[in-house]
């Protein structure tokens, strides 16, 4: 692989919400961890299941399913929660994303990743950075800086100040040659 095509391609870490596969630039994954108990935070929105204790920091997590409209299930053993970091302006956000499962880091180069389509899918197309096509199957692109309005990172910001505890388990996470992560 020539430097040239290791810079074209992208890497992604998929998971999964409803049976649909989903993907996260892994440049925005801090890391993914085990589901552990959630403290919930009184009057806020269903979406936002609570706080975490993340090595002494309370991180928000938000439950991707009710996020996007779709219907809650009870968790799994391969549940977990995926850390993220969004920039907001000169802000970072970190929290974390409560998913059914986390499937694999994959390489999709720019050119397999389609525009947003207009309709035909379950969540708002603003999230969406594109669809991408991996092994015959449609993945969807998010763009993590699109998914919360300033209201709502806001509300977990007012989160993260409220506290959390102490049973967070990290799965490890590998760097691969070219400094990408895999689970």
């Amino acid at each position: 692989m020539t430097t040239e095509t290791i810079n074209d391609t992208s890497q992604y870490l998929t998971f999964s919400l409803d049976n649909e596969i989903f993907a996260l630039d892994i440049a925005q994954v801090r890391e993914v961890l085990e589901l552990s108990p959630i403290t919930r935070i009184p009057r806020t929105p269903q979406f936002m299941r609570g706080v975490i204790n993340l090595r002494g920091h309370a991180v928000p997590v938000v439950d991707m399913r009710l996020k996007f409209g779709m219907n809650h299930i009870e968790d799994t053993v391969n549940t977990c929660i995926i850390i993220v970091e969004a920039h907001f302006g000169d802000e970072r956000s970190v929290l974390g994303a409560l998913v059914d499962s986390v499937s694999e880091v994959i390489e999709m180069p720019p050119s397999v990743i389609e525009p947003t389509p207009r309709m035909g899918t379950a969540i708002k197309s603003d999230f969406i950075r594109g669809i991408g096509k991996h092994d015959e199957r449609f993945i969807i692109v998010l763009d993590v800086g699109r998914v919360f309005s300033e209201e709502e990172l806001e509300m977990l910001s007012a989160q993260s100040r409220a506290g959390g505890d102490d049973s967070g388990k990290t799965i490890p996470v590998k760097r691969n040659p070219a400094g990408a992560m895999a689970v």
